[in-house]
């Protein structure tokens, strides 16, 4: 079965309620049909003009500025945070085109939304807006006025106090999103010197999610030379996934010290899962790599395979010591450990299961992608190879699932 050709700006302009498109200076791009038709301007006296020359205040009324302050306040918080901002009842007076000096009064309850670009900025503001200005007029008869403005007053009280709580909610989401940015630069700080051998990190988290989740990564200078690299995925979003995150990562960091490899390293941590509550079913793996022998030693607990990417673009996946999340068994097992030897110039990529997995596709598909991606820029510096795979894989609105990734020039 084909599936439809949908036009999606036909789609646009048929949306119900008014919608339109505004760019981050506040210049509309578009308008839907019933933007147009609602506010009674035309395409062509909207498109290009700042928002507040197509509607500027009621000179007549100087009450009329404080909504166009609130509305540029709402459109300008959108840009900043890259979030959706619910605006309180207003009223808006437009003047009519046809009769200059005219005003009328509407009633407008306006949602600014985010829209972002492929860079992660706002590109776009989504303006929709709920025309109620009929109901407030639906007072009809004797009295219509002094109930329209009972029942104005009302709405104003009502939407003054919704709008209190909101701010008090972006205050309390500010406060929060301070602690996660501390914590994510407590725990999963830039690696340390790797020598003359290039590293790069990245951390996404998933859309709506604070800053810090449950990915980690970790580089570990061993004792003789050597490196340990690894990355980690605790089940679950938030601050409690990131705590239980900075147990484990802290776990493994100093087991690794010790371990004489990954698999041993991870025994020590699946002990210590077992103690930590939201441990369970944690994935991680773990690389020893010796740069005297040129050879990796790896070992994995249910999480995706490291890719070793060659100088000549073929792509191998280490996946033979693949072992259990961690606590998942009832008693601890000795865990499986690999070895595989690698070439001067060749580039590890260890990641979480956010780079690749879709809910709609197999891994198969994220693992045939993500060697596709490394074979196309594997002559490119670490950091420059990161930002094309986090390009090239995740979607360029945002993952639903947070995404950590190590990129290692051997």
């Amino acid at each position: 079965m084909r599936e439809p050709q949908i036009d999606y700006a036909a789609v646009f302009r048929a949306l119900p309620g008014m919608v339109a498109l505004l760019t981050p200076d506040l210049v509309y791009v578009d308008a839907n049909d019933d933007f147009v038709r609602l506010s009674g301007r035309t395409r062509e006296q909207l498109l290009g003009r700042y928002i507040f020359d197509v509607f500027p205040e009621n000179p007549t009324d100087p009450a009329s500025a404080g909504s166009l302050r609130e509305t540029e306040a709402s459109m300008l918080r959108t840009v900043a945070t890259g979030e959706r901002d619910t605006m309180a009842l207003l009223r808006y007076d437009i003047e009519d085109a046809t009769q200059p000096g005219r005003w009328e009064e509407h009633y407008w309850s306006p949602v600014n939304a985010p829209i972002l670009g492929e860079d992660g900025k706002v590109a776009l503001i989504a303006h929709r807006v709920e025309e109620v200005t009929e109901l407030i007029r639906a007072f009809g008869g004797p009295g219509a006025d002094t109930r329209a403005r009972a029942l104005e007053a009302e709405v104003y009280t009502r939407a003054r106090e919704l709008q209190e709580v909101n701010e008090r909610l972006r205050t309390a989401h500010a406060r929060e999103r301070e602690v996660a940015l501390a914590l994510q630069a407590a725990m999963l700080p830039p690696p340390g010197p790797t020598g003359r051998h290039g590293a790069a990190v990245r951390y996404r988290p998933a859309v709506g999610a604070l800053n810090v989740c449950g990915d980690w990564y970790d580089l570990v200078e061993l004792p003789g030379g050597s490196l340990a690299v690894a990355v980690g995925d605790v089940v679950g979003h938030g601050l409690a996934a990131a705590c239980v995150m900075g147990q484990l990562r802290s776990a493994l960091s100093g087991a690794t010290r010790l371990a004489e490899g990954p698999a041993q390293a991870l025994d020590a941590l699946d002990l210590y899962a077992r103690s930590v509550e939201g441990a369970e079913s944690t994935s991680v793996v773990t690389t020893f790599i010796g740069w005297d022998s040129r050879t990796i030693t790896y070992s994995c607990a249910g999480h995706p395979p490291p890719a070793l990417v060659h100088p000549d673009g073929t792509v191998t996946f280490l996946d033979r010591a693949t072992d259990p999340s961690l606590a998942a068994r009832p008693e601890p097992v000795p865990r499986l450990q690999a070895g595989t030897p690698f070439t001067e110039g060749s580039v590890l990529v260890l990641y979480t299961d956010g780079l690749i997995e879709r809910h709609d596709e197999d891994i198969d598909a994220g693992l045939a992608r993500l060697a596709d991606s490394l074979a196309r820029h594997r002559d490119a510096d670490p950091e420059a190879l990161a930002d094309a795979l986090l390009t090239d894989l995740l979607p360029p609105t945002g993952n639903t699932d947070d995404t950590a990734l190590i990129v290692l020039r051997l």
